[in-house]
């Protein structure tokens, strides 16, 4: 005779205690944000052998690289067609990895090599990597205060959907892009002054004929001539296919990112709306190539600059221009001047062959901390000059170098650190093999 099935039917009644403490968090290292600039400076802290506590808003790593879609690492070469590889440490592994998968796609960008990738597999390595570096992981986690006493950031309050943390560390590293740490704090931070500097609703189409791309010089002249008819803001852009797969990334949109909450969310609607219309004009303008087509995937709304920290130097435009080489360089690039300041266009500065271009350490610094180094695209520099480093090559350098700078300094100052050492530890980042 059969056994009655044996399925658990109890529950119990629970309410929420509202004297529950926070969940206590200590770390070596805490990095806010788990973007590229952030998982490189992660990976490269745990590689020192510290404790580290990886932070993000987000309910999974990645930040920008995988989440908004951005599909292309930028900055990582020389210019020219055959410009050798400026950035490495993560980027090598990367590179040999995604490339053993079929996962990369090599083109001629703006006068220098970008890389197509896989977000998919992207994330699936950050997320490897991660694990098996044994870093803490907080996702979902929104910073809601920081404690700060004298010159140090001692911890910060987190809010998640289960429950409050705490997070306590000797040093931070703000990859947050938007200065979060840095302006929770109460330290100065820049934002642009002349007006928004856009961002772009990033998405993936499927069931394209790639042997019928149009080219982007093609897709721009149609753009300014009929852009007004299908309500588009932007009159530039590209859609790159990914061969193989019957892929194109889609980047031509404008939207506003303010630091509003209310705008912000009104804004990432108006995002995919803008996108709907590309899809629309894409269709109709180039029917043999992307008549068939549909979005795959819209990205978070993707965001280039609203609010960065005030450093102990200031990259400016005419430092990239010049091609300064600065005594505390931590990373370069070649990448142009990408100032998307206008709502149908960018302002776009491209270099010569033989042009690098370098990021000063105290453009990392936030001068009114000891503890605290920034990576990424909430670094001190003008508009113009951020523009043209904010990209994925010198942010994987920026993350590696803030690792390091924290370790060099200690329990001391990062404004104290020998920058020397600090450049011999960076050397692949820095200069030729």
């Amino acid at each position: 005779m059969p056994q009655a099935n044996s399925l658990s039917t109890a529950t119990r009644i629970v309410r929420r205690d509202s004297g529950s403490p926070a969940t206590q968090i200590a770390a070596d290292i805490c990095v806010l944000g788990s973007g590229i600039a952030g998982a490189s400076a992660a990976l490269e802290a745990a590689r020192l052998g510290f404790k580290v506590v990886l932070v993000d808003a987000l309910p999974a790593l990645g930040g920008q690289a995988v989440n908004s879609l951005i599909g292309t690492f930028c900055g990582l070469y020389a210019n020219g067609p055959n410009g050798h590889q400026l950035t490495h440490g993560i980027a090598d592994e990367i590179l040999r990895d995604l490339g053993a998968e079929g996962a990369l796609h090599t083109r001629l960008g703006p006068n220098t090599k970008i890389v197509l990738y896989d977000e998919i597999r992207l994330a699936r390595w950050i997320e490897e990597a991660v694990r098996k570096a044994g870093i803490t992981v907080l996702l979902g986690a929104v910073q809601r205060g920081v404690r700060r006493e004298d010159r140090r950031i001692k911890s910060i309050d987190l809010a998640t959907r289960y429950g409050d943390v705490a997070l306590a560390a000797t040093g931070f590293v703000d990859a947050s892009g938007d200065a979060a740490l840095a302006w929770g704090a109460g330290l100065e931070c820049r934002e642009p002054a002349d007006g928004p500097i856009y961002g772009t609703q990033m998405f993936v189409l499927e069931e394209i004929d790639e042997t019928r791309q149009p080219t982007r010089e093609e897709v721009v002249s149609r753009l300014r001539e009929r852009a007004e008819r299908y309500g588009l803001v932007r009159k530039d852009g590209f859609a790159f296919a990914f061969p193989g797969r019957g892929l194109a990334l889609v980047n031509m949109t404008h939207v506003e990112t303010p630091l509003e909450p209310i705008a912000a969310s009104r804004n990432a609607l108006e995002g995919k709306a803008q996108a709907d219309h590309v899809v629309r004009f894409l269709k109709e303008e180039f029917p043999d190539a992307f008549g068939h087509a549909r979005v795959r995937s819209y990205g978070f709304p993707g965001i280039r600059q609203t609010r960065w920290i005030v450093g102990r130097a200031q990259l400016t435009i005419d430092d990239v221009r010049a091609g300064t080489r600065f005594a505390d360089a931590v990373a370069r690039t070649a990448w142009p001047v990408e100032l998307h300041n206008r709502p149908d266009g960018i302002s776009w500065e491209v270099f010569g062959e033989d042009h690098i271009h370098y990021v000063p350490f105290g453009s990392l610094a936030p001068a009114e901390v000891d503890n605290v180094v920034a990576a990424g695209r909430c670094i001190d520099g003008d508009a113009a000059a951020l523009s043209s480093v904010r990209v994925m090559g010198p942010c994987i350098a920026m993350g590696a170098a803030a690792a390091h700078a924290l370790d060099l300094a200690g329990n001391g100052s990062v404004h104290q650190i020998d920058v020397a050492a600090l450049g011999r530890r960076l050397r692949d980042n820095l200069e030729d093999a």
